[in-house]
């Protein structure tokens, strides 16, 4: 990837709706060749797709759960079954295999506690459990989804 293809998934990552005429503009090249680097970027799994972010609170998911998971089983049956079960269920946004004593790190949107319990409950009798800790979050501080790109990328000069 060149600086071009880097300031191309910059303005990607803030807005993914902006015309391929737009982009090309800000970009210095002719609509083709900028398309066709985006396409590359794509078919290369550098984009890998583009979606609307939403913003959770307004479709009625106020409560976000950071839950740890430690697990007595750590066998590939076990992780696949896991898996398996958590990519099955809609309130789990991300799952993350730790290093530490956390084996599991789920990120969960819901409406409420009583949503969050249901869950629980789901979750606790689908698959053998060491120990569950839930944290909820208190706010939102801060939430992206645009990955650091070198400062170039941006036009910005690095600091």
């Amino acid at each position: 990837m060149d600086n071009t293809d880097l300031r191309i998934l910059a303005i990607l990552q803030e807005d993914a709706s902006i015309p391929v005429a737009e982009i090309a503009s800000r970009v210095n090249l002719s609509q083709t060749p900028c398309w066709r680097r985006i396409q590359r970027l794509e078919e290369a799994g550098v984009i890998q797709k583009r979606v609307a972010l939403l913003d959770p609170r307004a479709i009625g998911l106020g409560l976000t759960i950071f839950v740890e998971i430690q697990t007595g089983d750590h066998s590939r049956e076990w992780l696949d079954r896991f898996a398996a079960i958590v990519s099955d269920m809609p309130e789990v946004m991300d799952v993350y295999r730790m290093a530490g004593d956390v084996d599991y790190l789920l990120r969960i949107e819901v409406a409420d506690m009583p949503a969050y319990d249901d869950f629980y409950q789901k979750l606790i009798a689908s698959i053998p459990l060491k120990n569950v800790t839930s944290r909820f979050a208190m706010e939102r501080v801060k939430s992206t989804t645009a990955y650091p790109l070198p400062a170039h990328a941006s036009g910005k000069k690095a600091v």
